[in-house]
């Protein structure tokens, strides 16, 4: 354990913000999850919502820095590709 002060509050501030990155990592993957089941029914206009929510979240994670850039535009993509197959 730290001794130094500055070295605690660091520690402490590190730990919020840990649980904070895992709250946003599940919600996260919480959407991605919505936007599968949406895909499995056979509602369209409710994989559409699920589609703008769960793109919305993968920008917003990649933006924090919670994923990389990439794995965001490589998971659009590929709900984009489903959607698309669902809607025609």
């Amino acid at each position: 354990m730290a001794n130094i002060k500055s070295a605690i509050k660091r520690t402490s501030i590190n730990e919020k913000l840990r649980q904070q990155n895992m709250a946003q990592k599940s919600a996260l993957r919480t959407a991605l999850k919505a936007f599968d089941k949406a895909v499995e029914g056979d509602n369209q206009a409710d994989a559409l919502a699920a589609f703008r929510y769960a793109t919305k979240k993968l920008d917003k994670a990649a933006s924090k820095g919670l994923i990389h850039k990439n794995a965001a535009a490589r998971h659009k993509s590929t709900m984009a590709k489903r959607l698309n197959t669902f809607t025609a």
